[in-house]
């Protein structure tokens, strides 16, 4: 699974993609095919150590000069300098650096830059470059993250990359047809992002259901003999929504990759409709499923009592990378701040009287339901779920926007949205939530006919249900779901939970996890647990002696 990352890890999954996506026809030529036979090797250096979302303050600068047809790249400050890119520290020699174009006296806005960084034969730093490792971290720490500043480092005009904008050899400037067009390479990587977390609550929840399997603690009948733990009530309650979780995700992460394959294609053709509604939706999903993965892991451990705690369980390493999600390509209360600018729009759209609205927002215009569908857990259908979904999300997006209005109109835009920020995050997430039970809903309700149809519509139900209840003041609100209503919504999780039971081993199993993906001895294929932690055990430094040396030192 590629936990603790591989140094090459951004040249393959932002520095290729970034020039397949932004480079004209000669820098195609000229690069992409020395970058995949690794001739280079790159990273991607658009964070700051003083900005990270906020892209159109950053400080690197490329200023051009018509007289040697050359960029002049600086790190003015301190807080300029490119900080955190995996692989720039000692890895990559070189990198595409996004910095403020500067020509004619005039900033253009942030433009991504080929920037070579190290001598190809020595590898060491070339002149007016100055490169190195941030230090250990969280996790990652195989990564050799990096820090990166330029001292008037000049490089070639055809090294900036020019697709979609251009800067002709006495400077003129020609702006890309569309200000978001360069939205593709960040909507693949967090295309990547999503599959990844999905990945990583799958291993956890495999590893929390396997061992529960296993481990026996109590009885539920006395006399009757210690019975596996994940037949508690309790237990099943922490686990099968996270396995639940890992199915809706990844169901998710194939969606938006087709989706991005999509775009890809009509962006080709110079359509740019669907750029605003997927780069949205990117972010969101991003935001979302890597705080609900990290949350989820947690979970998945704890319910391993204290053996969850051990590096034996794979669970410090599985959450390290997982919650690194919540903050690197974009801090995710950020990420549902540009999601809610999107719903904003489409919320005025819809007061407006406009008819037309992007996909994932048409449920904005539809008519208004005082109340839930639901009267029983097992006559919930697909359809009354979504449309309860749907219902919540409406009134939370034009709540948000009501209460925008009303703080704009008191005071400037800028203030009117931060005093609406929590609210405009609340509508965000119940977006994202309701294509998430959508996604999920159809996924399986379209999959073919197989033994695997009963247990996956089991997990579609758990998964809304556990939604439901987690939101349960959102549905609740204004009386849209009852206080009986949600009570056969609690007694559904309680039968799926119950339905889920006999083939809980199997459906993680499912996700065909060997041993040394996993890397955990509770999540072992063969059970074999307990004779396998005291091996684990006894391979610690501290038992390679019966005696510490300073323990030799005291009693002499």
């Amino acid at each position: 699974m590629g936990r603790d990352l591989h140094p090459m890890s951004l040249h393959f999954v932002m520095f290729i993609p970034t020039i397949q996506g932004q480079s004209d026809d000669e820098q195609l030529d000229e690069w992409l095919s020395l970058a995949i036979a690794r001739g280079i090797i790159g990273t991607y250096a658009q964070t700051e150590l003083g900005h990270g979302t906020n892209l159109k303050n950053l400080e690197t600068t490329a200023t051009y000069d018509p007289k040697t047809e050359e960029f002049i790249i600086n790190s003015p400050t301190i807080t300029s300098a490119k900080w955190w890119p995996g692989g720039l520290g000692k890895s990559s020699n070189y990198a595409i650096v996004v910095a403020q174009l500067y020509t004619l006296g005039i900033c253009r806005g942030p433009h991504p830059f080929i920037v070579q960084l190290r001598d190809l034969e020595t590898h060491m730093p070339l002149r007016g470059v100055r490169v190195g490792d941030i230090g250990p971290k969280f996790g990652f720490n195989s990564s050799d993250n990096g820090f990166l500043l330029f001292d008037n480092y000049r490089i070639p005009r055809s090294h900036m990359l020019m697709r979609h904008s251009k800067v002709l050899k006495d400077g003129t400037f020609i702006a890309p047809k569309h200000s978001k067009l360069s939205y593709g390479t960040m909507v693949f990587v967090r295309s990547i992002m999503i599959k990844d977390q999905a990945t990583e609550l799958a291993a956890a929840a495999c590893i929390a259901i396997r061992y529960s399997a296993i481990r026996r603690q109590g009885e539920i009948k006395q006399g009757s003999g210690e019975v596996q733990i994940l037949d508690y009530q309790t237990q099943q309650f922490r686990l099968l929504p996270q396995l639940a979780r890992s199915f809706a995700f990844m169901f998710a992460a194939y969606e938006i990759r087709d989706l991005y394959m999509k775009v890809t294609e009509q962006l080709a053709d110079g359509n740019t409709e669907l750029l605003p509604e997927i780069h949205a939706l990117s972010s969101g999903l991003k935001s979302v499923v890597s705080w609900e993965a990290a949350q989820g892991i947690e979970q998945c451990r704890l319910a391993c009592g204290g053996h969850g705690y051990s590096l034996a369980s794979a669970f410090p390493e599985i959450y390290a990378y997982s919650v690194g999600g919540c903050t690197y390509e974009g801090e995710n209360i950020v990420m549902l701040l540009q999601v809610a600018r999107f719903l904003m729009k489409a919320a005025e759209e819809v007061r407006g009287g406009k008819a037309r609205l992007a996909t994932i927002c048409d449920y904005m215009a539809k008519p208004n339901s005082a109340h839930s569908f639901m009267t029983q857990w097992d006559t919930y259908s697909d359809e009354h779920i979504v449309h309860d979904f749907e219902q919540v999300a409406r009134k939370q997006v034009f709540r948000a926007y009501d209460i925008l209005k009303r703080h704009q109109q008191e005071s400037s835009a800028e203030e009117g949205w931060n005093r609406s920020s929590v609210e405009l995050c609340k509508a965000s997430r119940m977006h994202v939530r309701l294509y998430l039970v959508r996604t999920f809903l159809e996924k399986v309700a379209t999959a073919p006919e197989t033994s695997l149809r009963v247990p996956l519509t089991d997990l579609t139900r758990l998964y809304a249900f556990d939604l439901i209840t987690a939101c349960q003041g959102e549905f609740m609100k204004s009386g849209f779901m009852s206080e009986s209503q949600l009570d056969a919504v609690r007694e559904g999780i309680y039968r799926c939970l119950e339905r889920l039971r006999p083939n809980a081993v199997s459906l993680v199993d499912s996700w065909d996890f060997d041993d040394a993906e996993l890397h955990s001895v509770l999540g072992r294929r063969d059970g074999n647990v307990y004779p396998a932690l005291l091996e684990w055990a006894q391979k610690s430094q501290l038992n390679r002696t019966e005696v510490k040396m300073s323990s030799t030192l005291l009693v002499s």
